[in-house]
């Protein structure tokens, strides 16, 4: 499935929503500020409970693993490896650094 938005689009669609706030909220808030349809599209395939914060949504909205979060193949790798929440999108969940790209940053 294509995905055609990114999660700085999504994040950009909800900056006037005060948090916690619930999914309902998140697709409302995006079409007040004009969102696009493939942002809300987006917003609106988020899991139904309620997020503490902007990244969170990110994490949890379904965009292309291209669009803009600068993992690295060995992230992206250990991300398919470890998993996450119910619904989050394999590309979005949190993974560290690989041994040899924090040896390198040294």
């Amino acid at each position: 499935m294509a995905h055609r938005t990114s999660a700085r689009d999504v994040v950009n669609a909800i900056k006037d929503v005060d948090f916690p706030a619930g999914k309902d909220d998140l697709v409302q808030a995006a079409g007040r500020s004009g969102a696009s349809q493939d942002v809300v599209k987006a917003l609106r395939g988020i899991p139904a409970e309620q997020y503490a914060n902007r990244e969170e949504v990110a994490r949890s909205v379904r965009v292309d693993p291209d669009s803009d979060l600068g993992t690295s193949p060995a992230q992206q790798a250990e991300q398919a490896r470890a998993g996450g929440r119910p619904g989050q999108s394999q590309h979005l969940r949190e993974v560290p650094k690989p041994p040899v790209e924090e040896e390198l940053d040294r």
